[in-house]
């Protein structure tokens, strides 16, 4: 079908408008990360006062209470408002980045991820996604707890490099709009390449979160480092969990897009495995990531070892990304995938 000239062009607005937003609530995240008093701290203030009144001792007259009254809720501070307005400008770049992918695959009559550039703006998107799910999971009534003001401030990390990911699509990887090769013209795209972009997307939001964990037992274990950073990441514990948990969900998901692969390259070239570039990268990283899963279950590799297993599950999956597709020539070359 021809190309829809108007759409795609209103797409690669959409695109750029994405990279701008998302780098404003990158910033609004930064700043609540930076400036915002660690949650645990002020509870711990607050139970002192609570304790002092408790015993007898005088309660400062600020929280003194009129009987019958109805105590205006007091104002947030300034860096929390940053990290609302940083979750409200992080949903808006969300609708924006969906409307790219959207109209760029109406504009070629496909699915929009036919090519690197498009399979790197999905794979941010999902990445964006699993962020916005965690954060309100977090911050519902029934859960909300010190740790999820904490978790917010993580969003800038989340966005770091998920702006890079897109600057990088967007500028050397960009791609017109056209249709996809014969070879790509399969229903096995649906499946193989979707799925591939849903693991992706959240293994590199579990990845990030093994990066903190990092850095916050380095605080944990001499906390002369880094103590203003350090002590405003959500504890170890948290974070590690966050990574786990993640992993193990979408693990399934990352199996399932290398098996939905192999079916479609016997269907395509009349073989499930040839040790092609791609395939061999891809599962490289499967490995690694089950050996992290492995890691983490076993009592002497948790922390610190199984922590380490799992950003090398994420530099194995950039380099299956970026690197094979661009430098190492295979059978994939032709789809930029």
């Amino acid at each position: 079908m021809p190309i829809n000239q108007t759409l795609s062009g209103y797409s690669d607005i959409a695109f750029t408008t994405t990279v701008a937003l998302y780098l404003v609530a990158m910033l609004l995240y930064f700043v609540e990360f930076a400036y915002g008093k660690p949650r645990r701290a002020v509870r711990e203030r607050e139970s002192e006062l609570t304790a002092v009144g408790g015993a007898g001792g005088a309660v400062p007259s600020t929280t003194a209470k009129t009987p019958g009254r109805v105590e205006p809720e007091p104002r947030r501070p300034l860096p929390e408002r940053f990290g609302g307005m940083a979750v409200a400008m992080t949903v808006l770049s969300l609708l924006v980045h969906a409307f790219s992918l959207v109209t760029r695959g109406l504009a070629v009559g496909r699915v929009p991820w036919g090519n690197l550039y498009e399979f790197g703006s999905a794979i941010c998107l999902v990445a964006v996604v699993a962020w916005l799910v965690l954060l309100y999971r977090q911050s519902r009534p029934v859960r909300k707890s010190t740790t999820s003001t904490q978790l917010r401030g993580l969003g800038g990390f989340v966005l770091l490099p998920t702006v890079l990911l897109l600057f990088l699509s967007g500028t050397a990887l960009y791609a017109r709009a056209s249709p996809l090769p014969p070879a790509l013209q399969s229903y096995w795209i649906w499946i193989h390449v979707s799925a591939a972009i849903v693991s992706s997307g959240v293994l590199l939001f579990a990845g990030v979160a093994s990066v903190l964990f990092m850095l916050r037992v380095r605080h944990e274990n001499n906390p002369l480092k880094m103590v203003r950073f350090g002590s405003r990441l959500p504890n170890s514990q948290t974070l590690d969990r966050l990574a786990y948990r993640t992993t193990v969900l979408i693990m399934p998901v990352w199996t399932f897009a290398i098996v939905a692969g192999a079916i479609w390259a016997e269907a395509a070239w009349g073989r499930f495995w040839g040790w092609d570039p791609k395939e061999t990268s891809a599962f490289i990283a499967w490995v690694f990531y089950a050996c992290y899963l492995h890691a983490r279950a076993t009592a002497g590799w948790r922390g610190t070892r199984a922590a380490w297993v799992n950003i090398l599950g994420l530099a194995a999956m950039l380099f299956n990304l970026l690197f094979v597709n661009l430098v190492i020539p295979g059978m994939h070359s032709y789809s930029g995938l």
